[in-house]
């Protein structure tokens, strides 16, 4: 159901518990409007997730955290003291919503931990506390990363981001943008080149909508441009986020990730990616291990509804890429940076 909530729409409404409803930012149409959906079951947050009305990593994992509160609700008012086995169902389809992003299942498994200390009398409370703490832990991660992030960047100078990893795909402020945040009120960045991000469009709706919202120079370019860029000189860093690290360092990130580190390394520019440790894999050893998500040719094809390609074309549609930690300069978390990321250097951040 579109609703409206008593709160101003910004860029840190990605996901509001309000009167026992989980409200969504209906990011497919932002900026153009701002609309929330109301959630009462975690069936529909599971499907919420998988159609993108929230996306990011981190604000995935926020979503389900809440779908999880409302799965209890529901268990407990169909099972009573039987909800443990009732709940099942509900985290299995959260869980298969999407298969990239890692911080869904962190977060599923965090609430799974909670559940099984919990006894057989209604869990939505301490459900909800713990959905409220996940919340709360994102957006100060991001903040503290943010610092750390700024306090690598020599400038002032430009810089360039590639999709959105900002307050909307995150509880709150951002991962590479939280970076930008930071850096940009220290006086190091000038200006901040977003790429578009087909065929979604995060850069041109979400990056440069967050961006201009706080007063932050922002120059929107297609993604096949950065390297003209680059070339021109004036980049010092291209910032990204991440949707999963693998125990060595290599990193999932938005299609297009992988060719504009390559870019950053042929001409000099460094390379970071900045993520809370939730989204770290550490039982992964490799990012050849982790799965990327295939959607839709159809959202290739076409665009805001209307056939772009010819009919009968092939298309292919993959989501993320995966990034060599040999391309990576630096990797920042709440917990710490990361330079030169490697297995060894990985597991010494997660200890």
């Amino acid at each position: 159901m579109k609703t409206t909530i008593p709160t101003v729409p910004t860029p840190d409404d990605a996901a509001v518990w309000y009167e026992g409803r989980l409200y969504l930012a209906d990011q497919r149409i932002l900026p153009e409007r701002t609309e929330f959906i109301a959630y009462d079951v975690a069936a529909d947050v599971a499907d919420a997730i998988r159609a993108m009305v929230v996306r990011g990593a981190p604000a995935i994992g926020v979503a389900a955290a809440y779908g999880v509160v409302l799965a209890g609700r529901s268990a407990y008012a169909a099972a009573a003291e039987g909800w443990k086995a009732a709940i099942e169902s509900d985290l299995e389809r959260l869980a298969a919503s999407r298969p990239t992003a890692v911080n869904l299942f962190w977060a599923i498994r965090r609430m799974r931990s909670l559940i099984d200390t919990l006894d057989a009398s209604d869990p939505t409370d301490r459900l909800l506390q713990e959905a409220l703490a996940i919340h709360d832990e994102d957006r100060a991660a991001n903040r503290r990363l943010g610092d750390l992030g700024a306090e690598l960047i020599v400038g002032p100078t430009n810089v360039i981001t590639h999709c959105n990893a900002g307050a909307a795909a995150t509880g709150g402020y951002g991962t590479a943008l939280g970076v930008v945040r930071s850096a940009y009120a220290a006086g190091k960045i000038r200006r901040v080149y977003a790429d578009e991000t087909r065929p979604w469009m995060q850069g041109s709706r979400l990056t440069a909508w967050e961006l201009m919202h706080d007063g932050i120079p922002v120059t929107l370019q297609a993604d096949g441009a950065a390297a003209s860029l680059m070339a021109t000189g004036g980049v010092g860093w291209v910032i990204v986020g991440s949707d999963r690290i693998a125990a060595n360092g290599d990193v999932a990130n938005k299609i297009g990730t992988y060719g504009l580190a390559v870019m950053a390394k042929y001409h000099g520019i460094k390379f970071m990616v900045a993520a809370p440790t939730s989204t770290i894999d550490m039982e992964i050893a490799s990012g050849a291990e982790i799965p990327i998500e295939e959607r839709d040719p159809e959202e290739l094809l076409s665009c805001g509804g209307r056939r772009l390609a010819p009919a009968g074309c092939d298309a292919r549609n993959p989501v993320f890429d995966v990034t060599p930690a040999a391309l990576v300069d630096a990797i920042v978390t709440e917990r710490g940076v990361v330079l030169n990321p490697t297995t060894e250097k990985m597991r010494a951040l997660m200890v």
